[in-house]
């Protein structure tokens, strides 16, 4: 089979990146898609049958969509012809169905790969037709949005949509195996560091080859761990800068002294600012923010208060509205802390970026198109107002991971109160469940 480089007009022995010098050969290789290519799968029966139908196939980025149908081609012994519809316009359609015709007239078949077909428009879908009906082409099209929402009834009817998964732990050690015995080489990873490499992947094979490809290629004296693999692979963050360092310890003193509830320490650094020439609507924004960051809801009131603190003084202007400011000093300094709101956000964000992109229960999807409820979208979703009390306890995280607690309320202020309600909710969940 010609590879891309290949097709491309590259010298043999060029350099090639690894994902591709790692593109499967045969069908049986493509990682993560059994559930397609095995024998009882859609695509392992058509191949069995030799008989190949026009295809949308629906997935993330990385998951073997372009070099699936490839392989696909050569195994019905199909023409393949690959366009993008980024790149292309009805012109070179016309060219394609034109070279579709003339093979046919000689007895082969060709078989149209179009990646991200979702971006041609309804006329240019609309052409693909009756090519499609006549048998001129076998039409493959990839995609990564829901073809329910991105193509024309017209052509969805005409084509099977099999939806590919993002790779799996599994899959994504398969591949990177494959690599190391390329290359003759381990990856230089702690087994922790390894798993990060996979969220860090987030699903994607060709990311994920290309991130191993990184790491083969450099040399170090011991494996890395966590911290050591994000130093290599990302880059850091931008520093403050230094010209303006007083600016930002005395930022740092106010929201300090608040935090630690000295009221009177708090309205001396506001006033140390206003004093130097800060701007009033920076110090405003900075109190904004600790009102969510280091009060949230043990005080609810904290946010309303910085919100029309902020809205008085851009009405009043200083001075009168410094007034406003030092008002809000003294409410956000003599009211109860907490930070569980911010420390629910980071340990959420955290899962979610450690987790990449789960799907949501099945049931709890809506399902506005056949399509979407003949997969099974909505099946069994709970209606909690029907419920006697209002309470379904069905799960709504994704199925592969287990129930987490991010926000733990303080026995503080109003969260006294959130910490009861969220005791009431765990009580009833777990008797429904």
């Amino acid at each position: 089979m010609t590879d891309l480089f290949e097709s491309a007009g590259l010298e043999q022995g060029a350099p090639r990146p690894l994902a591709d010098r790692l593109r499967p050969k045969s069908i049986s290789e493509v990682v993560g898609q059994g559930h397609l290519i095995n024998p009882e799968g859609t695509l392992g029966r058509m191949l069995d049958a030799g008989h190949l139908s026009s295809l949308i196939l629906w997935g993330p980025p990385g998951t073997g969509k372009t070099t699936t149908a490839r392989l696909l081609a050569e195994h019905v012994d199909l023409y393949f012809e690959q366009i993008s519809a980024v790149f292309s316009g009805v012109a070179d359609l016309r060219k394609c169905f034109e070279a579709a015709k003339e093979r046919r007239r000689t007895g082969k078949g060709t078989l149209l790969f179009v990646d991200e077909i979702h971006r041609f428009n309804r006329s240019q879908q609309d052409g693909f037709l009756p090519y499609v009906e006549d048998g001129t082409i076998v039409l493959v099209g990839a995609t990564t949005e829901n073809p329910s929402f991105e193509l024309n009834a017209a052509l969805l009817s005409r084509m099977q949509v099999l939806t590919l998964n993002r790779l799996d732990q599994d899959a994504m050690e398969e591949l990177l195996g494959r690599a190391e015995a390329l290359e003759d080489k381990k990856l230089p990873l702690t087994s922790d560091a390894r798993v990060m490499l996979y969220n860090m992947a987030d699903g994607d094979g060709r990311y994920l080859l290309n991130l191993a490809e990184i790491l083969l290629g450099l040399n170090f004296d011991k494996d890395l761990d966590g911290n050591e693999l994000l130093n290599v692979l990302q880059k850091r963050a931008p520093v403050y800068d230094k010209d303006r360092e007083g600016h930002y310890n005395l930022i740092s003193a106010l929201h300090k002294s608040l935090r630690g509830s000295d009221t009177d320490a708090a309205l001396y650094w506001s006033a140390r600012m206003l004093a130097g020439g800060e701007d009033p609507l920076y110090i405003l924004r900075r109190l904004v923010r600790f009102a969510v960051e280091d009060i949230g809801l043990a005080d609810p009131q904290a946010i309303v208060q910085a919100n029309a603190a902020k809205q008085l003084y851009e009405f009043l202007g200083s001075p009168e509205g410094d007034l406003a400011i030092a008002q809000l000093v003294i409410y956000l300094g003599t009211a109860p802390k907490s930070n569980a709101s911010y420390m629910a956000h980071k340990k959420s964000l955290k899962r979610a970026k450690e987790t990449g992109s789960l799907m949501p229960p099945m049931h709890i999807l809506n399902a506005p198109t056949k399509m979407m409820k003949e997969m099974g979208y909505g099946k069994g979703y709970q209606y909690d107002h029907d419920a006697e009390d209002g309470f379904s306890g069905q799960n709504y995280f994704p199925e592969e991971i287990n129930r987490e607690q991010f926000y733990k309320p303080v026995n503080r202020g109003f969260e006294r109160e959130v910490s009861k309600r969220l005791e009431y909710w765990a009580k009833m969940r777990e008797e429904k469940n």
